[in-house]
């Protein structure tokens, strides 16, 4: 047999391996590449979260997006219940039709307060206080199995809940603002929270 016929197979077998050999090259680059690359991974805020509504419906907070925000940690058997919950409700009625939500959190954590199912919650805030502002699932807002929306709340006010009633601003874009303690009512922070909406109003106005 001529050795030109004998070698034809041996030089089809390195061209493979050598294709072979650059494609690994080109797949080990292209991973080194990446790892390199900084990271463009949004950083979370409040907003990019989800939670479950009071009726067991999963939400994105997303849609609260643009609004601002006070989140409060509810509970329907506390000391701090029957002021919050009417000055709450009374926010949500003047200042809801200008971007602004009041969301509830039930938390049991602090003294038993919260003791209720979701619907018997649900049925206690809107029969006594009428309220309207969005209400969510019964959370634990610290320690383990925590909320990851209330971490974040946490972590970036650095003010933890020790009891019922705590209360977060939230901005437009999701950022805390400010947080308060239950001892603090709803009429102090007010002005705080109406500097922020009118703001708010201002830039909408302007962007018309």
């Amino acid at each position: 047999m001529p050795e030109t016929a004998q070698k034809q197979p041996s030089t089809a077998a390195a061209l493979l391996k050598l294709l072979l050999i650059i494609i690994m090259l080109l797949a080990v680059a292209t991973a080194l590449f990446f790892l390199v690359l900084p990271s463009e991974e949004k950083t979370n805020d409040f907003y990019s979260f989800r939670g479950v509504n009071i009726r067991g419906k999963l939400v994105s907070l997303e849609k609260y997006r643009g609004s601002v925000s006070l989140v409060v940690n509810v509970a329907s058997e506390c000391g701090f219940t029957e002021s919050h919950y009417k000055d709450l409700q009374q926010l949500q009625r003047e200042l809801g039709p200008m971007h602004f939500n009041v969301l509830g959190f039930p938390c049991n954590q602090f003294g038993n307060q919260e003791p209720g199912s979701d619907q018997e919650i649900e049925s206690f805030v809107r029969r006594t206080y009428g309220v309207s502002f969005p209400m969510f699932s019964k959370i634990v807002v610290k320690g383990t199995g925590a909320n990851a929306a209330f971490k974040y709340l946490i972590d970036s006010s650095g003010k933890e809940p020790n009891w019922n009633f705590w209360k977060y601003l939230v901005d437009v874009n999701g950022e805390v603002v400010d947080a308060w303690e239950p001892s603090v009512s709803v009429a102090e922070i007010k002005p705080q929270i109406l500097s922020l909406v009118r703001q708010l109003i201002v830039k909408r106005k302007e962007e018309l």
